[in-house]
């Protein structure tokens, strides 16, 4: 019962915290309807069972089934703010499609509250872009949206929200995506780092690229 009231002030807080950095990025009300599914049962009731309290209760669900995550399959095929939402599959492909303007900068008022609300002590204006500089290697997106994304957070860190204006972020993806291609193809996987321990599984084989059969 602990988690569960500890699991629904976290998550009311960061959505509380989006909704506010929307208003100050000029999507305030598109982002009234951020995360509203992770107050259904599906969600709600397995990331409340793997709450802790300092990073998402996706990576402690990963950990105890084989990192396989219901939570996250279900939430990011339902919220266009995460960049696996506009991700598809085709002949053995991964094609991937730019996020469009106002699921990019929502994605980048996701980001910002959940720095905060998983580490307030430790939150800084170039903690998010550091967390996104060391992570996305593994992130599927199109160049168009990591640049536009990388700007966004090396505004904050330089200007806080008063760089991420609705006008000047929207002319700056206006800029990136008349240069850059929409839809990219990946045909290999790019894995980083050691996967964690994961008790249920006795063996797991490391995933081969066609460069390194």
């Amino acid at each position: 019962m602990g988690h569960f009231f500890a699991h629904l002030r976290l998550i009311t807080k960061h959505r509380h915290r989006v909704i506010s950095n929307g208003r100050k990025c000029g999507i305030f009300w598109h982002c009234l309807k951020h995360d509203l599914s992770k107050y259904s049962y599906k969600e709600f009731h397995t990331s409340a069972k793997y709450y802790n309290g300092h990073h998402s209760p996706v990576f402690e669900e990963r950990i105890h089934n084989g990192y396989f995550s219901t939570v996250c399959q279900r939430h990011t095929r339902k919220n266009p703010h995460h960049w696996e939402y506009w991700t598809d599959y085709f002949m053995g492909r991964l094609v991937v499609k730019t996020m469009p303007w106002v699921y990019a900068t929502e994605y980048v008022c996701d980001m910002l509250s959940a720095s905060y609300v998983y580490n307030p002590k430790g939150f800084t204006p170039e903690a998010t872009l550091d967390y996104f500089i060391h992570r996305q290697d593994h992130y599927y997106m199109t160049a168009a949206t990591r640049e536009y994304v990388t700007w966004c957070l090396t505004r904050y860190k330089d200007l806080g929200f008063a760089g991420l204006k609705k006008k000047d972020t929207k002319a700056k993806y206006a800029e990136i995506t008349s240069r850059l291609p929409q839809i990219e193809l990946f045909e290999t996987l790019h894995p980083t780092g050691e996967l964690p321990s994961d008790p249920k599984m006795a063996i797991m084989q490391p995933l081969q690229s066609k460069e390194n059969p």
